[in-house]
């Protein structure tokens, strides 16, 4: 009989075992499901970020490429001046 109740001891405590693990696995689950929501929030804020720099930079390069112009416009009238003015 002590066999039997030795058998069944081992086996409540393997399926006490069995339960620790899973809820330990469930509470793993969950904490991974957090962090995975946060980090798609994340990704979402940075994407986002992302997209306005871009949009900032395009901005930039179009303003740049107008100054660029006003410049060059400019420094042609300074050369017809000064080309214009031998004496000068």
């Amino acid at each position: 009989m002590t066999d039997a109740n030795d058998s069944f001891q081992k086996l409540e405590d393997k399926l006490v075992r069995v339960v620790e693990l899973f809820q330990q696995a469930q509470g793993e689950k969950r904490a991974l499901r957090e962090e995975l929501e946060e980090l798609k929030a994340e990704l979402k804020e940075r994407a986002k970020r992302s997209d306005a720099l871009e949009r900032e930079l395009h901005a930039l390069r179009r303003e740049r490429e107008e100054l660029r112009g006003r410049v060059e416009k400019i420094l042609q009238q300074i050369d017809v001046l000064t080309k214009a003015d031998p004496g000068g």
